[in-house]
């Protein structure tokens, strides 16, 4: 059904629902040659003004580039950690550079997750589930009941801690480059950990120690080109609910980040990882480390954009989080109430995603 279909013989839910029951993802709609976006597609009239080119952009803004090269020596990381602490408590956003992870790792890994992508709907269709189960999905818009618009994206979402997918429920074609890619991102994970423990003026085990950061999961997003890029996104305008985010993208561009009110793009360099603050760990550092809203504009290209993220959250869903004692004084009392991450989580996919709201809930 397309764009211009009267209101009155237009029922979204249930285009809605034959969209998702046919498995095709966005992938499968531009294969059918399509020229307009179905309409639970299209954003509201809000959301589009911000996209018009030029809208409140900042060409001029760069998200900070650290360069971990030393990280181990005494002069070089004491310059890291302050350089990480001034970019988590401003942009929340940062590029590292020199992280360690083998270029051929992050190449293979994000050439497999495109392989996937474009296999054939039948192979695919094996892997589409929004309930629990194995650990392996392949999904369009994990928000797409509850949405007001759907974005124009595929993902295959991966459990990779504390329990690992079953190894023969990944597919095939990118099995083992994420198995690789994921021991990489979780000995980083651990050392970006660390810095930020530093930054905090808090133990170096510390926020290992409050968050086990066991809990990794992985997706992998495939932006095929959109046929109306002005009237969808890519990715909607969110936070990220867990304590921290490592994104590998490809060369295509399109992430943007927030920073006041204007948006600010996230341009590829090469052999660069993008590390986002999540907000568990605003939460937890007491608002000195920000979660920033980010969004990915729908691709006008002919080819197609791969992004690798992995969200690294508590092992433990059920202990107690909040804002860490030792960040906590009668000059800056605890902002935020505990809560289990089984209770944050559940109200994170319960909603669409939409700014900060997941955070300000649990505000004192």
């Amino acid at each position: 059904m397309a764009t211009n279909v009267n209101d009155e013989e237009y029922d979204r839910v249930k285009e809605v629902k034959q969209f998702d029951e046919s498995k095709i993802g966005v992938k499968g709609l531009v294969d059918s040659g399509i020229t307009t976006i179905p309409r639970f597609f299209v954003h509201p009239p809000d959301v589009l003004s911000q996209l018009k080119a030029g809208s409140k952009t900042r060409p001029d803004l760069v998200i900070p580039t650290i360069d971990l090269s030393g990280v181990d020596s005494h002069h070089n990381r004491s310059l890291i950690v302050d350089q990480i602490r001034q970019a988590c408590s401003s942009f929340g956003f940062f590029q590292i550079i020199n992280h360690g992870v083998p270029l051929g790792v992050l190449d293979r890994t994000i050439e497999s997750i495109k392989g996937f992508h474009e296999e054939p709907t039948e192979i695919k269709a094996r892997f589409y589930t929004r309930g629990p189960g194995t650990g392996v999905s392949y999904i369009s818009n994990v928000d797409l009941y509850n949405s007001k618009a759907a974005s124009w994206r595929d993902t295959l979402q991966l459990r990779m801690g504390p329990k690992m997918a079953d190894h023969d429920q990944i597919p095939e074609i990118c099995r083992n480059e994420v198995i690789e890619w994921d021991r990489e991102i979780k000995r980083l994970g651990e050392v970006l950990s660390g810095l930020m423990c530093e930054g905090l003026g808090v133990e170096t085990s510390r926020l290992k120690e409050m968050t086990c950061l066991e809990g990794r999961t992985m997706v992998g997003h495939y932006y095929p080109k959109c046929p109306q890029p002005d009237l969808t996104v890519g990715l909607a305008y969110h936070t990220d609910p867990g304590v921290l985010t490592v994104v590998q993208q490809d060369h295509v561009g399109g992430l943007q980040v927030k920073y006041g009110e204007d948006w600010v793009d996230v341009k590829p360099v090469t052999g660069a990882l993008v590390i986002n603050v999540g907000d568990l760990l605003q939460i937890i550092s007491n608002e000195v480390y920000k979660s920033a809203e980010h969004r990915v504009l729908a691709n006008p290209s002919h080819e197609p954009r791969v992004s690798i993220a992995v969200f690294f959250n508590p092992g433990n869903r059920d202990d107690l989080y909040g804002p860490l004692p030792e960040l906590i004084s009668s000059e800056k009392p605890a902002l935020y109430r505990q809560f289990t991450l089984t209770d944050f989580m559940t109200r994170f996919f319960k909603k669409e995603l939409d700014g900060k709201s997941l955070s300000n809930y649990y505000k004192l």
